[in-house]
């Protein structure tokens, strides 16, 4: 009988238990900063601290490069995609696809994935924002690179306070030919690119999880990866979006007082970063803990609950999965028919 969650851990190790605090604590400050500094784009805040203390165990002058280096490169990007050619599909598209390329490119190369993966969903988000009529570019740009600033921050200080307790082995990037890491990066920027694509056409301006999600599918990078982990991913967003609702449940009409709502967004949050780490890589666990940052950073206000915003995503969520994994086995195949592009188990 096929398990439903892909767990490499039976339980969590002393070092372990510290990320998920990390994570957890880091995420809810993000969400309490900026709800109370009274920001835009709230998700940026909450999804930021997630990503950066959940893909990545350790905090080094390395890894510190690549998140500047991603927000210095995406807000350059977004300025000149959006500005120079927000207005012209065809340009802008191809734009869009040789910056994915380019990102994905160091992604497959491994040493700078932490890299090309935050630049890949930032990019993304601000992309998606930036459509909206009534867009900022500056703002959006501005809110970008202030959310940079204090997930810096917010890492540094979660890793004084939840330090580990004991030295961690440094991972070792396994080495891939060359056919393989073409395939990887052809097949993740045509998806990607397509998503972009369908997003914009259709104008789905409410779809932003929607679209997260179909980036976080192409993380493995290739049909062998994001195949199996596809199923524990679409379970993700789905449990994500319902807890929401259940967080929702209990709050009933007070979704606008801060200290209850941050109390319920950190029990989440830790529960769904003990499975992250149990997963040991990117699966339910960590496609839940996106999806709950960008409910509560993004659309839950005083003004505004997540009941409406939650059930459309349970739905949208599924259907961008699904969409995503469909395109990635075809081109899978298409790839695996030629020799410089075929995927090497």
């Amino acid at each position: 009988m096929r398990p439903i969650l892909l767990t490499s851990k039976r339980q969590l190790e002393p070092n372990d238990v510290r990320q998920c605090l990390r994570i957890a604590f880091g995420g809810v400050l993000g969400f309490i900063i900026c709800k109370l500094a009274g920001w835009n784009y709230g998700a940026f805040f909450v999804v930021q601290p997630i990503l950066l203390l959940g893909m990545v165990p350790t905090l080094n002058s390395h890894v510190m490069r690549q998140f500047v280096g991603n927000m210095l490169v995406v807000s350059f990007s977004v300025l000149i995609i959006q500005g120079m050619f927000g207005d012209k599909p065809v340009p802008m598209t191809i734009m869009v696809m040789a910056m994915f390329a380019l990102l994905f490119r160091e992604m497959s190369r491994g040493p700078n994935f932490l890299f090309g993966a935050m630049s890949i969903v930032n990019m993304s988000m601000q992309l998606h924002f930036a459509s909206y009529p009534t867009a900022d570019i500056g703002d959006i740009v501005a809110s970008n690179i202030v959310s940079v600033l204090t997930t810096l921050f917010i890492a540094m200080l979660m890793h004084v306070l939840f330090a580990d307790v004991e030295p961690r082995q440094p991972r070792q990037m396994p080495s891939k030919p060359l056919t393989n890491q073409r395939h990887e990066v052809i097949l993740a920027t045509t998806v990607a690119t397509l998503s972009f694509v369908v997003f914009q056409v259709f104008n789905l301006q409410s779809g932003l999880s929607a679209q997260v999600a179909s980036i976080l599918v192409l993380f493995p990078l290739n049909w062998r990866g994001a195949g199996p982990a596809g199923w524990n991913r679409a379970l993700g967003t789905l449990v994500g979006c319902n807890v929401g609702l259940v967080v929702q449940l209990v709050l009933m009409d007070h979704f606008d007082v801060l200290p209850f709502v941050a109390a319920g967004l950190w029990i989440c949050l830790m529960l769904f970063a003990r499975i992250h780490l149990l997963e040991g890589g990117s699966g339910a666990g960590f496609a839940a803990l996106t999806t709950m940052a960008i409910l509560f950073g993004q659309y839950l206000s005083p003004r505004q609950d997540l009941f409406y915003s939650d059930l459309y995503r349970f739905f949208s969520l599924s259907i961008a999965v699904t969409l995503s994994l469909t395109a990635v086995y075809l081109m899978h195949l298409l790839l695996n028919r030629f020799a410089a592009t075929r995927f090497q188990i």
